[in-house]
């Protein structure tokens, strides 16, 4: 792996609201509120990016993304969504998000590096007070842990509205990945679903799953729990299809090891190497689960997907464009992440709430912390996904897509204080 020579310091460059890739456009209702590039003061190298794209319903709260190739498109691109997000799903927060410029990997023989870097973003993140950070790929709780005790030490006070969020159980913490809350909130739409669409039952469901991590193994093993087939599934080193169904409970092992995916020992009837796990979205099933990287879906396999319903787990897996040719040429329904996805975001909207309101934290802990949000979860994402369902039942013309209903919705509830918690 290559050498990296991490920084002394980071330092802040903020970017001009509107970024000249618009071309014509003039309409200014989506600029980001603050776009930052995060810069090493000595070389210019910039190692990472921060975007809080809007704070009507409050801070911007957002996950630190890091990944070797992330990009400031890539990043304003998830505080959006992040913005639709927390809007659509009623709690009182705005979009952002935060990426740094590094492959996670080196740091599995480094962990004080990883630290060090940890610390330099801390720092730099502590004047932007619009932004609140949690978690995303790359990162976990302990980094924004590290993060959070940063700022207490800065304030003064062990107790602060500046998070993070997602942080360990035993400091106060609402354990996102571990308790599978993201994927909590795809199982909710697929229930929901069920009675709909002439009956879309789980029982024997053909269910593929692109990035096999945190989200979409949780997902696999709740949806494997109500009788469905697990026939694919895909990480960075393999890709697996079997039409009678994989392992799960042997997928759920071998995906914390080295080799993830690719120590897989069960049968299987395709098994595809590292540059070719994409062609896993193309495999036949009733549900497909984006749960990687951006764009995942796009005009170069939009002819070739084959499934019934797409359940966005990845932010931002495919676009508009693509998603009104998926529905209205091929009749595949594909559910908005800003949707679907929203647990990991009610997760962290329930601990910062805690964390500065006592009388919250105590109706929270007299229901079960983990019941609490879970059913909140469930019935967030339930009345949306119903909601949005009904909207298109009733819209003329009929070719309105489920992301055109659902970008109203949350547009309408950002001009609003109603909240859910």
């Amino acid at each position: 792996m290559t050498q990296i020579h991490l920084p002394k310091k980071l330092e802040l460059e903020t970017l001009p609201a509107r970024s000249c890739e618009g071309r014509f456009s003039t309409d200014a209702e989506h600029s980001p509120e603050k776009r930052i590039r995060l810069n090493d003061p000595e070389t210019g190298k910039a190692w990472g990016f921060v975007v809080v794209d809007n704070t009507c319903r409050g801070p911007g709260l957002g996950g630190i993304r890091m990944a070797e190739d992330v990009t400031l498109t890539e990043i304003a691109r998830l505080a959006r969504a992040m913005t639709l997000k927390n809007s659509a799903a009623c709690v009182p927060f705005g979009g952002g998000k935060s990426g740094l410029a590094v492959d996670p990997q080196f740091f599995r023989q480094a962990p004080e590096s990883r630290r060090h870097l940890i610390a330099l973003l801390a720092e730099a993140l502590f004047p932007v007070d619009s932004y609140i950070t949690a978690p995303d790929m790359g990162t976990d709780e302990a980094d924004i842990q590290q993060i959070y005790e940063y700022n207490s030490e800065k304030m003064g006070t062990p107790v602060h509205p500046r998070g993070g969020a997602a942080r360990p159980p035993e400091k106060g913490g609402v354990p996102i990945d571990a308790w599978g809350l993201t994927a909590h909130g795809l199982f909710a739409a697929a229930k929901t679903m069920e009675p709909l669409q002439g009956g879309f039952p789980l029982k024997n469901a053909r269910v593929v799953i692109q990035g096999y991590g945190n989200v979409g193994s949780y997902t696999a093993s709740k949806l494997s729990a109500e009788g469905a087939l697990i026939v694919g599934a895909s990480d960075i080193h393999a890709a697996l299809w079997h039409p009678r169904g994989l392992n799960v409970e042997e997928l759920n092992s071998v995906r914390r090891e080295t080799c993830g995916l690719q120590g897989y020992s069960g049968a299987v009837k395709k098994r595809f190497t590292s540059n070719q796990v994409d062609w896993l979205l193309e495999a036949p099933c009733d549900i497909l689960v984006p749960a990687a990287r951006p764009d995942a879906i796009t005009a170069k396999n939009a002819d070739r997907i084959q499934c019934r319903m797409i359940l966005q787990g990845a932010n931002t897996p495919s676009n508009r464009m693509t998603e009104y040719y998926l529905q209205n040429r091929r009749g595949i329904l594909s559910l908005s992440d800003f949707i679907v996805n929203v647990g990991g975001v009610i997760g962290c909207a329930v601990e910062l709430k805690m964390t500065g309101n006592p009388a919250y934290k105590e109706k929270v802990f007299s229901h079960g912390i983990r019941r609490y949000v879970e059913e909140l979860i469930f019935s967030t994402v339930s009345k949306n996904v119903l909601e949005i369902h009904n909207r298109l039942a009733s819209q003329k013309p009929k070719d309105i897509i489920f992301r055109e209903e659902a970008l109203k919705l949350a547009e309408e509830r950002l001009r609003t204080k109603e909240e859910w918690l």
